[in-house]
């Protein structure tokens, strides 16, 4: 089995200024479907069951390539979990769009493709967008001068929520009747360290310049407590890779409590206490994910070398400009001690799929 891993930073940071060459009358887009069906086949079973998950690049498993995308994204190394759980073949359909903002994921993802969660045989629908509407806010503000306009960050935030919204109202009124578990996956930081600059522009209370990661953090943290919060109303489990990615998987401050725990969100707590916890109370222990410790002397690199996108275990799938893919493969591991595949702390996808997967119910 290969490891693919990217340590150098030479891609560029945003899918969304991606422009892809012209094929044939094709005009160039910043926006790319990225479409896979991968089923586990699990020796021994012949039924076979459906995760469905929509989203942008995240979930598309986006590795640089038009062309190409991760085999083990998040969502299919969760079937592959699922697979073990329930002994049978898991299809792990992903319909995702990389670079796509959140309305864009709802509007011609969940919704136009609603078909692929209607299947009888759908038992998870999972979800994921927002990134690249506060990918293009950060830009947008980076790029001012003068007097700052915090206006483009809190549109983001508002669109997010719109849409988070929207989308799991869709998912509860359309997905199969039978579906077992509704999930939506919130944002990690990409760019925690690079941000760490002054701004350009000035604030206008004080005259003075900014720090990026002072003013994007808030912002991305208030995205993320809707998302959750929404998730806790609408019947949808929240899983948290802010937490899962920006923390350490040890004491680092010695609270008594695990990092990557406490900087979880708290089903039921108010946006003030959860933005307060996670800018001010446990700041400190905020890591850029390409050093995600494992322990205080480990750590792995979960991002790739656009800065943006997670790491991943394996090969890839053609998806992009020449299509979508099917495929079939047996289980990488036929079994998981303490629910946790050998590499489940180890890459950006590995750890969001364990994170998905902890939400899994016992029986299909």
């Amino acid at each position: 089995m290969s490891y693919t891993r990217f340590h150098k930073k030479s891609l560029p940071t945003l899918l969304s200024t991606v422009v892809l060459l012209a094929v044939g009358n094709h005009a160039a887009a910043s926006t790319l479907n990225q479409n896979v069906s991968w089923t586990i086949d699990r020796p021994g079973t012949s039924t076979v069951y459906r995760v469905v998950a929509y989203g942008d690049s995240i979930f598309a498993g986006y590795n640089g390539s038009v062309t190409s995308a991760a085999k083990y994204s998040a969502p299919t190394v969760d079937a592959e979990y699922l697979s073990a759980l329930w002994n049978a073949d898991i299809e792990s359909v992903r319909r995702t769009k990389s670079g796509a903002v959140a309305s864009d994921v709802y509007n011609n993802k969940i919704v136009a493709e609603r078909s692929y969660m209607q299947a009888s045989n759908t038992r998870v629908v999972a979800f994921e967008m927002c990134g690249n509407d506060g990918l293009q806010a950060r830009t947008a503000f980076k790029g001012q001068s003068g007097t700052c306009d915090d206006s483009v960050l809190t549109a983001a935030e508002s669109s997010c929520k719109t849409y988070v919204g929207a989308a799991m109202d869709y998912i509860n009124a359309n997905a199969y009747s039978g579906v077992k578990l509704k999930l939506v996956s919130n944002l990690h930081y990409p760019g925690y360290a690079a941000d760490n600059v002054q701004s350009s522009c000035k604030d206008p209370s004080t005259g003075k310049t900014v720090n990026m990661q002072d003013k994007f953090l808030p912002s991305l943290v208030r995205i993320n407590f809707a998302m959750c919060d929404l998730a806790r109303q609408k019947g949808f489990a929240c899983a948290d890779n802010f937490a899962q990615y920006m923390g350490a998987d040890y004491d680092s401050n010695g609270d008594g409590k695990i990092d990557s725990e406490a900087l979880r969100y708290v089903p039921g707590e108010s946006q003030a206490s959860y933005v307060t916890r996670i800018t001010t109370t446990l700041r400190s222990t905020l890591r850029d994910a390409n050093t995600h410790f494992v322990s205080s002397g480990s750590s792995y690199d979960y991002i790739q070398s656009d800065d943006t996108h997670p790491t991943y275990s394996g090969s890839t799938v053609t998806a992009g400009l020449f299509g979508g893919s099917t495929g079939t493969g047996a289980p990488r591991y036929s079994s998981f001690s303490g629910g946790k595949n050998p590499i489940w702390n180890q890459y950006g996808h590995e750890r969001m799929g364990w994170a998905v997967s902890t939400y899994n119910v016992a029986t299909p």
